[in-house]
C-alpha cells in the first residue's frame, strides 16, 4: 500500500507500517479493487486525518467507527463530509449540541477540516468501507492499526482530550492513560441514541476548558 501520510506521522508510526496486519490490510484492499469493488474514501484520502492534523499539533481526538458508505460522503475524517454534501443525521446532532453548549451557529457545511487543522484528530477506528456495506472492512486489520495509534498517542503525548461517543468508542478507553489525558464519554450522536446522554454532554466547552487549563490554545469550533 502506498501510504500517503504526513511526514511527521510517518516518522512516528513507521513501526506500525511494518506490522503483519498492515500487509493484510493492503492485500485485502488490492483484492477488492481487483474484483471492482467500490471502496470509500478514495485512496488519496484514506489517511486524510493524518494529513490534516499534523503529529505535533494533536490536542484532541474524536473517535468514529468507520467511514460513511454512501457515494460522495467519506473524506477520511470521522463524522465529516465534503462541502456541498447533505449533513448526515449524527453530524447534525453534533452541531445541535455544539450550538447549545457554546452558542456557535449551526455550520452551513459538514466539512470538519478546520477542526482537524487546529489539532482535532478526526480518527475512524476503521479507515475504509465497501460502498453501501457498513462495517464491511471492520475485520481486515484496521482496528489493530488504529488501536496502536491511540496507544501511541496516549503513551507519547500528555494532556490530550479523547472524545468517545457511543459504546464502540467508549470501549477504547482501555487504550488511554486517564492519569495523563482527559477522557470525555457520552452516548452516540445518532438519532437513535442522542437523547440518551449525548445532548447536554457539553464536550466542546469541556474540551476547551481543559486545553486552556493546560496552557493550550482552545479550539475554534466555528466552521
Amino acid at each position: 500500500m502506498n501510504v500517503q501520510i504526513a511526514p511527521s506521522w510517518k516518522l512516528a508510526l513507521n513501526p506500525l507500517f511494518e506490522k503483519p496486519y498492515f500487509a493484510q490490510i493492503a492485500a485485502h484492499l488490492k483484492t477488492e479493487r481487483a474484483l471492482h469493488k467500490t471502496i470509500y474514501p478514495k485512496g488519496s484520502q484514506i489517511f486524510n486525518a493524518f494529513e490534516q492534523t499534523h503529529y505535533d499539533d494533536v490536542k484532541v481526538v474524536i473517535l468514529g467507527q468507520d467511514p460513511y458508505h454512501n457515494p460522495g460522503q467519506a473524506m477520511g475524517l470521522s463524522f465529516s463530509v465534503p462541502d456541498g454534501i447533505k449533513i448526515p443525521p449524527s453530524l447534525s446532532n453534533i452541531f445541535k449540541e455544539l450550538k447549545a453548549d457554546t452558542g456557535t451557529s449551526i455550520p452551513p457545511t459538514g466539512n470538519l477540516t478546520p477542526w482537524a487543522q487546529q489539532g482535532v484528530l478526526l480518527l475512524n477506528a476503521v479507515l475504509t468501507v465497501r460502498e453501501n456495506e457498513p462495517a464491511s472492512h471492520s475485520k481486515i486489520g484496521w482496528m489493530n492499526f488504529t488501536d496502536d495509534v491511540i496507544k501511541h498517542l496516549s503513551d507519547q503525548k500528555s494532556r490530550l482530550v479523547f472524545i468517545l461517543w457511543g459504546n464502540f468508542a467508549i470501549q477504547k478507553q482501555i487504550l488511554i492513560d486517564a492519569t495523563k489525558h482527559k477522557i470525555l464519554k457520552a452516548a452516540h450522536p445518532s438519532p437513535l441514541s442522542a437523547y440518551n446522554g449525548f445532548f447536554g454532554c457539553k464536550h466542546f466547552s469541556a474540551t476547551n476548558d481543559y486545553l486552556v487549563s493546560h496552557n493550550k490554545t482552545p479550539i475554534n469550533w466555528a466552521l
